[in-house]
């Protein structure tokens, strides 16, 4: 296995280097929030180890309720994550040179970041076994780590709003967003997502805000792809 080229899981650690910085305040604030709900340093750290999604870990945690409404839970949970469908669709077509056994694992760490990295480098490369298990591995650690640290200084911290660390996991979203703004097509995308999300969320409750304005990006793309091979022809 060659880890040294930027193919390799070197490779991937250099790339998720920096959103490691970016998750583990994130990671603080879910421990930390987890314990104010009542969960124990360990109880947190296991649902960010195996449930591993910042999104629908947040939302569960702003439903919590003594005793907990599984069901409603659930449901929310399903409806942040619901958008891996469609993230799985466009990694996994990008993934040739990796085993099926391999693809399937890849897609039970497929978080944002990890999508967004991936997605950046699928355009330019190939993604292989090493170098995304190089940007899980030490992603995934730092998550799980830093909510343990976070739930374990709960007590102490009390409500992250009052120091700010709220804005943390919105803030790595917009990095994000804001390395797709390549172009008029994206950034007409990413303004129909945005417009959509906005007003499901002010008009519908729940979270059907995610998977509106996810579908609102695609329709906008698909409508852009067509007309230009229209054109094209």
């Amino acid at each position: 296995m060659n880890t040294d080229d930027d193919g390799g899981f070197r490779g991937g650690m250099r790339t998720i280097t920096p959103l490691i910085v970016a998750v583990i305040p994130i990671g603080m604030v879910f421990g930390s929030v987890a314990a104010t709900k009542g969960l124990s340093p360990f109880e947190a750290t296991l649902m960010s180890a195996l449930v591993f999604a910042g999104g629908s870990q947040f939302v569960a945690m702003d439903i919590w309720s003594h005793p907990a409404s599984w069901s409603a839970v659930a449901t929310a949970a399903f409806l942040v994550n619901i958008r891996h469908v469609l993230m799985s669709a466009s990694l996994g077509r990008r993934m040739q040179g990796m085993s099926p056994a391999a693809r399937w694992i890849a897609m039970l760490f497929l978080a944002d970041e990890i999508w967004a990295m991936a997605e950046a480098r699928s355009r330019r490369a190939p993604l292989t076994g090493p170098w995304f298990a190089g940007l899980v591995a030490p992603f995934y650690a730092a998550w799980v780590l830093s909510t343990l640290c976070g739930a374990a200084a709960g007590a102490f911290l009390g409500d992250p709003k009052t120091i700010g660390l709220d804005f943390a996991f919105p803030a790595v979203f917009i990095v994000l967003v804001m390395g797709f703004w390549k172009d008029r097509q994206a950034g007409v995308t990413l303004a129909a997502s945005a417009l959509m999300a906005l007003f499901v969320h002010r008009f519908v409750p729940g979270v059907w805000y995610i998977a509106a304005g996810a579908g609102a990006g695609l329709a906008v793309a698909a409508c852009i792809d067509a007309g230009e091979e229209a054109v094209a022809s």
